[in-house]
């Protein structure tokens, strides 16, 4: 079919373009990559506690296993009684287990089998103290009231945002220097940040006390809850120029 006037300049243009293609691809394929460098911050700020969680509870032994949670029921009662008296409300406190296990002779029989010679009830709270003053005079109207044991003393903050982000703002000024040195090291000028990632923040672990305290034993409890240390961890991404 013979071209037309109007089709020739339609086949060069398209001839032209198929041209540009691979020339364009291949412009684009020598593009120098950006450079980066990606660096780790840490960062930690202090603040005194103002509040701290107690686990405690009663551990009863008895002959039988209904005598045993019977007698472990009565004595939790008080305790939790006492813990209302001492000013603690009832959404501070929570039952965090309870449990009846047999207890066997410790020597065993001709046929090697140890026999049950009574149940072990126990009944374990977690317990919110907001007022830390109140934290000594509470251990003790507890032990008191019959608490047999007292362990996993745990302070912290009541609004930890602002030791939080205080945490964060030295995480990321330690990225920045690290970031800075790197970049001097290499001969080039850091750029704008690309990519910020946290990672877990660091919380202080808990004080397991490990006491055991009844109320003959109970004395005034002396408790400093010290300084806390919250950590933040950040991964920067920085551009090089």
């Amino acid at each position: 079919m013979p071209l037309t006037p109007l089709s020739r300049p339609l086949i060069l243009l398209a001839g032209l373009l198929a041209l540009a293609a691979p020339l364009a691809a291949g412009a684009q394929s020598t593009d120098t990559p950006v450079r980066t460098v990606t660096v780790q911050g840490s960062g930690e700020s202090l603040a005194v506690p103002d509040m701290a969680h107690i686990t405690l509870g009663v551990t009863t032994e008895a002959r039988g296993a209904a005598r045993a949670l019977d007698e472990n029921s009565v004595a939790m009662t008080a305790v939790i009684e006492a813990l209302g008296t001492a000013g603690i409300e009832a959404r501070d406190i929570a039952t965090s287990s309870v449990n009846l296990s047999p207890v066997y002779d410790q020597r065993p029989d001709q046929q090697g089998r140890r026999a049950i010679r009574g149940y072990r009830a126990s009944n374990q709270v977690r317990v919110r103290v907001r007022a830390l003053d109140t934290l000594g005079s509470t251990l003790d109207a507890v032990a008191e009231a019959g608490a047999t044991d007292i362990r996993g003393i745990s302070f912290g903050l009541a609004e930890p945002d602002a030791a939080l982000n205080e945490a964060r703002r030295d995480a990321m000024a330690d990225a920045r220097r690290r970031a800075e040195l790197y970049a001097e090291a290499a001969g080039a000028t850091l750029g704008p940040v690309l990519t910020i990632s946290e990672a877990g923040l660091a919380r202080p672990t808990p004080f397991d006390s490990g006491m055991v305290m009844r109320a003959e034993a109970a004395i005034a409890v002396p408790v400093s809850p010290g300084e806390q240390s919250i950590g933040a961890n950040v991964t920067v991404v920085y551009a090089l120029e």
